[in-house]
């Protein structure tokens, strides 16, 4: 059986219906079932989040009869019960620590590329953590190290067409830090594949064919809607003020946070390009012609 954590997450989204029809069994930790959609018959369901992997019970629960665990879950903003920090690191090293000692045979774990211990953003430096901590396991593990992963309807996606019906969209900071975005279906194949591949640890950097600035990923994302927009860019100071004004008013309701923001400051390139995709038998599509549905 196979543990899915972030089940409903832009990639968990697309790599529950796979590994279902291929006829694996799968559990899956979530908050709310009803995001599963349809699928939510097929899995066997455990109630809980990154905050609750505390508690030995639902640990337990999550793990029983489990050879698997995929570890998707993850936060870019802090939570009511915890900070981003504790919801990236110490949740990992959590259910990496109770996998050992359940002794399950392999732990698949999502960081990012550019993730280090001295990065800007604190969603790095507990990715970073969090990827030292699987990497020095005693457990066969994977660790898969995306750029932007995306899906056509996903959030993100979702939010960059939203501003695409303002006049002008505004891009916090300069716009020009690169990403090589993937798509969320090519990375739940390589998910695939790499399970498929055998005994051993390794780890692997998705990245997509192409590298794009964040003006570049702005524009892209406008005309695939259907709408050219002029870019305005915001100072990162003015970002800053009004998205922490913002979150002091409505709360979670906001579309975005500062740290969120921060993060479309940070350079996720691979050295490789997209060679450890390749490798995995995967030939990943371009943002353009997803996006356009081709």
């Amino acid at each position: 059986m196979i543990l899915v954590t972030g089940a409903t997450g832009t990639v968990g989204s697309a790599l529950l219906p796979k590994l279902l029809d291929r006829g694996e069994q799968v559990r899956v930790l979530v908050r709310d079932p009803r995001g599963l959609g349809r699928l939510r018959v097929e899995v066997r369901i455990v109630l809980g989040d990154l905050t609750e992997l505390s508690d030995p019970r639902v640990v337990r629960g999550a793990l029983r009869g489990v050879s698997t665990v995929i570890h998707l879950a993850a936060a870019i903003r802090d939570q009511p019960r915890a900070p981003v920090e504790e919801l990236n690191g110490l949740a990992t090293a959590r259910l990496l620590r109770a996998a050992e000692a359940a002794g399950i045979g392999r732990f698949v774990f999502f960081s990012a590329i550019g993730a280090s211990e001295i990065q800007r953003t604190r969603f790095f430096r507990a990715k970073a953590l969090a990827e030292e901590a699987v990497l020095g396991s005693d457990l066969e593990t994977t660790v898969f190290a995306p750029s932007i992963v995306y899906a056509p309807g996903d959030p993100w996606v979702t939010i960059q067409r939203r501003l695409a019906l303002l006049p002008a969209i505004p891009i916090s900071g300069e716009g020009q830090a690169c990403f090589q975005p993937i798509w969320a279906d090519d990375v739940a194949r390589c998910v695939l594949a790499d399970l498929d591949a055998g005994s051993g640890s390794r780890r692997h950097e998705l990245a997509g064919p192409e590298r794009l600035t964040y003006d570049q990923l702005a524009r892209l994302i406008a005309r695939a809607a259907g709408r050219e927009r002029p870019l305005v860019h915001v100072p990162l100071g003015l970002v800053h003020y009004g998205l922490a004004g913002l979150r002091r008013v409505v709360g979670d309701a906001a579309f975005a946070t500062w740290e969120e923001a921060e993060l479309m400051e940070v350079p996720m390139v691979s050295a490789r390009g997209d060679a450890d995709v390749c490798a995995l038998g995967i030939e990943p599509r371009r943002m353009a012609e997803v996006l356009a549905g081709g």
